[in-house]
């Protein structure tokens, strides 16, 4: 299966995104996990610390500059619209137990759209993992949806924003949805996330409508402390991984 998951700002979708792919490879699933979000936080969500010096792939110019034929700087010059892109995953991620982590950093916005040779390259390499890689995907996107476009959006199987239990988190999640329906999905689920309880469940549910709420992750001291401590939530909190093992179900079945 093929999730993209997004969100604003500080809604807490890369401890989901992490936790999701974090019990499937506890349950001895691969799982190739994308970090598509600038902040750059899945791969310590994960259990993965970046060494000083680590670049996403759309900062390492010289193999931008190899796989598309792009000269530095160069840019409205020429270079190759389908550079080689089937071996990244498997030479150029993070791992950690049966997960592959892929950092790819921004998308250059440009003014609008930059046709640029890192853009052709994060796109046509997400284009590849979403077709053609045959294991669980989990795309941690920021809210701007830029690394999907048309042609790789109709290959994610579920399209996830968590929110918040407020009226901002759930604003947000419906400007995704018009970003969505602008690339061709139709359906957007959400998971809720800094639960407190019923009462938190049921307005997420009226306010966001026609979006399905498929599961909830709840309000946790030991997720704060997780954030205090630098370590991965999931290594801190049991609750956590009880209710993303139900979230995965949901989305199994839906």
């Amino acid at each position: 299966m093929k999730i993209a998951i997004s969100g604003k700002g500080g809604v807490g979708k890369t401890t989901i995104s992490a936790a999701i792919a974090r019990y499937l490879s506890d349950k001895g699933v691969r799982v190739l996990a994308i970090d598509a979000d600038p902040a750059m936080n899945l791969p310590g969500q994960i259990g993965v610390e970046i060494e000083k010096g680590f670049k996403p792939l759309s900062e390492m110019k010289e193999f931008i500059e190899e796989r598309t034929g792009a000269k530095k700087g160069e840019y409205g010059g020429f270079f190759k619209l389908n550079p080689k892109v089937d071996d990244i995953p498997d030479v150029y991620s993070l791992k950690k137990d049966m997960i592959k982590i892929l950092v790819l950093g921004s998308i250059n916005k440009g003014g609008g759209g930059c046709f640029c040779p890192e853009n052709v390259l994060l796109k046509n390499l997400l284009s590849h993992i979403l077709i053609e890689r045959d294991e669980w995907v989990v795309v941690d996107m920021d809210a701007g949806l830029e690394h999907l476009g048309r042609g790789t959006a109709k290959n994610v199987d579920r399209l996830i924003v968590v929110v918040e239990p407020g009226m901002q988190s759930i604003k947000t999640a419906y400007k995704i949805r018009e970003l969505a329906k602008d690339i061709g999905f139709e359906n957007v689920w959400l998971i809720a996330n800094k639960v407190k309880g019923d009462d938190d469940i049921k307005f997420v549910r009226m306010s966001a409508q026609d979006m399905p709420l498929i599961g909830y992750v709840s309000l946790s001291e030991k997720i704060k402390e997780a954030e205090r401590l630098g370590v991965p939530a999931y290594d801190m909190d049991e609750r956590l991984k009880r209710e993303v093992a139900k979230i995965i179900t949901v989305l199994q079945n839906l």
